[in-house]
Order: C-alpha cells, then sequence, then structure tokens
C-alpha cells in the first residue's frame, strides 16, 4: 500500500516550530540587533560622508562598525548574567552573525542603490531619508529569518537563555 500524501504534507511540518516563535519574540530579537547594527551603520555612514571618504570605504566602515556594536550590545547583556568575556563574546558571534550580515546586505544595499544617497551630504535629507529606508528594509527583511532561526534554538535563542536564567553549562550554553 502506498502513502498518500497531501502536496502541503511536506512544507507543513518544518513550518510547525515556526508557528510556536511570536512574531512579538522575532521582531524584539531584530531589534536588538538591529539597534547595534543602526549604531554602527549611522556612525559609518556619518564619518565617511563628512570625511567625504570613496563610496566603498564609507560602506566598509558602516559594515565594521555595525559588527562591532551588534556584538558589544549582545555581549553587555551576556556578561551581565555572570559571563566572561571569552563566552559572551562566542555567544554574540553565535548569537548575532548571520543576523547582522543580512541586515548590512539589504541596508547597504538600499543606501548604494537610492540615487544620489551615498553622495548627498549630511544636510540632505535624502541622506536621512535613505538611511532611515534602510534600516526599514533590513528590520522587515531580517524578522522572518531571526523568527526562524529562533525556532530551531539558533540566533538570539542563544541569548534569550542567558538572560532568562543567568547560568550557563560548560559548553557555554543556556542552562535553566
Amino acid at each position: 500500500m502506498t502513502e498518500h500524501r497531501s502536496p502541503t504534507a511536506s512544507t507543513t511540518a518544518a513550518p510547525a516550530a515556526w508557528r510556536s516563535v511570536p512574531w512579538s519574540t522575532a521582531a524584539q530579537a531584530t531589534l536588538h540587533c538591529l539597534t547595534g547594527c543602526a549604531i554602527g551603520e549611522v556612525a559609518g555612514m556619518v564619518i565617511g560622508t563628512a570625511a567625504e571618504l570613496p563610496n566603498a570605504a564609507t560602506v566598509a566602515l558602516s559594515i565594521a562598525l555595525a559588527f562591532v556594536f551588534g556584538y558589544a550590545l549582545t555581549m553587555r547583556g551576556v556578561m551581565r548574567a555572570g559571563v566572561g568575556l571569552r563566552q559572551a563574546l562566542g555567544v554574540a558571534l553565535a548569537a548575532d552573525t548571520v543576523s547582522i550580515t543580512i541586515m548590512e546586505i539589504l541596508d547597504n544595499t538600499v543606501m548604494i542603490t537610492v540615487p544620489g544617497a551615498m553622495n548627498a551630504g549630511l544636510t540632505s535629507s535624502l541622506f536621512w531619508a535613505s538611511l532611515a529606508l534602510s534600516l526599514l528594509v533590513a528590520f522587515l527583511l531580517t524578522t522572518p529569518i531571526n523568527r526562524m532561526m529562533i525556532s530551531h534554538g539558533k540566533g538570539h535563542a542563544v541569548v534569550h537563555g542567558y538572560h532568562s536564567t543567568g547560568r550557563t553549562s560548560r559548553s557555554g550554553r543556556a542552562s535553566g
């Protein structure tokens, strides 16, 4: 006897874990990550624009600072839970790398593709509107990815374990 499967049978099992993660949880994780990214992104764009750096150098600076600030904000919270610097760095790398990478690809793509945005100058509404749009796009498109990662115990799910219990196992993963 052959098993009859509906056309959606293979696609309904995997998303079941997605449905167990509220959108609000994914949005909070994305906003947390976006905060660090935005600080670095804005700082990099402002510094690069004010210093009249070439666009490629401005983007590179923005990306570097987004990662630095993104990781730093996560590490700060994890270290408050009593975790040492080295372990907190490992948690930040595991929790934020995918999210920050996606956000940086998205927001820098927007900045580069909006005509004149990179050369508009700090007093231009085009510069600031493009930067705001780039961060909005990054948030909207990264939230579903963070939701999926959290549903699989990845990304910010690792950090949430530290916030909720403050305890860790020998492997560096949250226990509780």
